[in-house]
């Protein structure tokens, strides 16, 4: 019965094995890692957001002179003046906090944006390489345990978007 069951399952993987598959593998994470559009999307972002972070680190600024200044005339301001130094740092803080929040936001969105845009191309390249090259399948290497290095295309789709 045993022999009869085991007989079955090799006749049923028979198929399987005698179709031989082309399989290469790509580090996506390296690939974003080494791609030269990257810097490109650093300035782009930098140029966009800039004026925007400057301003938040100006606030930042301002309000660690505010607290510096509290800490240094405590002792000679009133308690009206106190009062009046607590009610603009909150205020400033609060709106440090909105700005801080929109920005990161904002700077989190567009990176997103800028990403998938490289995504695609990187999409492009391993398409066009394992088209070329015949791989019949294309995993990410995170989702393998083991691969020869022969089998992983990770450099030639670096390669193909750096020209």
């Amino acid at each position: 019965m045993f022999n009869r069951a085991m007989m079955v399952l090799v006749l049923l993987g028979a198929p399987i094995a005698a179709q031989a598959e082309k399989i290469a593998v790509v580090d996506m994470q390296s690939v974003f890692e080494q791609l030269p559009q990257r810097e490109e999307v650093s300035k782009t972002l930098k140029a966009e957001f800039g004026d925007r972070v400057a301003g938040v680190q100006k606030m930042q600024d301002e309000l660690r002179g505010m607290l510096e200044k509290q800490q240094r005339d405590a002792a000679l301001m009133s308690e009206s003046q106190k009062t009046e130094m607590v009610r603009k740092m909150e205020s400033l803080k609060s709106e440090l906090q909105l700005k801080g929040k929109a920005l990161d936001e904002d700077m989190r969105r567009r990176n997103g944006e800028e990403q998938n845009k490289l995504l695609v191309e990187v999409q492009k390249a391993i398409n066009t390489i394992a088209e070329k090259e015949k791989y019949d399948v294309v995993l990410q290497r995170g989702a393998v345990i083991y691969v020869k290095p022969s089998a992983d295309i990770s450099n030639k789709v670096v390669e193909a978007l750096s020209k």
